[in-house]
């Protein structure tokens, strides 16, 4: 098995960590079917994050549980003003769904700026809950795939896992 990458969560006494694993090696990852880990005292955790690795682990390894489990809480202060990057990421959110992809342009005019899709994009570097609030579901317009701060590799697997599950589910 290789590793294809990790989710950290942490509070000042713990530590955990959602690891994913792959089969294939590098220059197939995003077709890689994938499992995962849970690593470190989940259950010594405060319930946020308890409930942020209980979302995490079902979004990787079981994706039609996600919607059982309630949206972890989001105390994130970007998460909270009033701005633009707010009303975007909750758009975002709200709209485009498991296995969907939307443009940076149509996310701007979803969120009510039809002319910020620049902006958009910086909503999307800045986003401070990455996976949770899918800005890897963001992509440019002539349907290349965008930038990532994960990198473009895992946005590409990302997207392939999500098409994957969302074809299973409706199989």
């Amino acid at each position: 098995m290789h590793t294809l990458g990790f989710v950290l969560f942490q509070n000042r006494d713990s530590l955990g960590s959602i690891v994913l694993l792959s089969a294939l090696h590098s220059s197939c990852r995003t077709e890689a079917p994938v499992c995962c880990e849970l690593r470190g005292n989940v259950t010594s955790m405060p319930e946020p994050l308890q409930q942020c690795a209980a979302w995490l682990s079902a979004y990787f390894c079981e994706p039609s549980r996600t919607k059982q489990l309630p949206l972890p809480p989001f105390h994130h202060p970007m998460l909270l003003q009033d701005s633009f990057t707010k009303e975007v990421l909750w758009t975002l959110l709200r709209e485009v769904k498991f296995g969907e992809a939307i443009s940076y342009q149509q996310l701007a005019e979803r969120a009510g700026n039809s002319r910020a899709a620049r902006a958009v994009g910086g909503a999307m570097r800045n986003n401070p809950i990455a996976i949770i609030i899918p800005c890897h579901r963001v992509i440019c317009s002539s349907g290349q795939i965008g930038n990532y701060g994960g990198g473009i590799l895992m946005k590409e697997w990302l997207l392939s896992h999500e098409k994957l599950q969302k074809e299973k589910l409706s199989d």
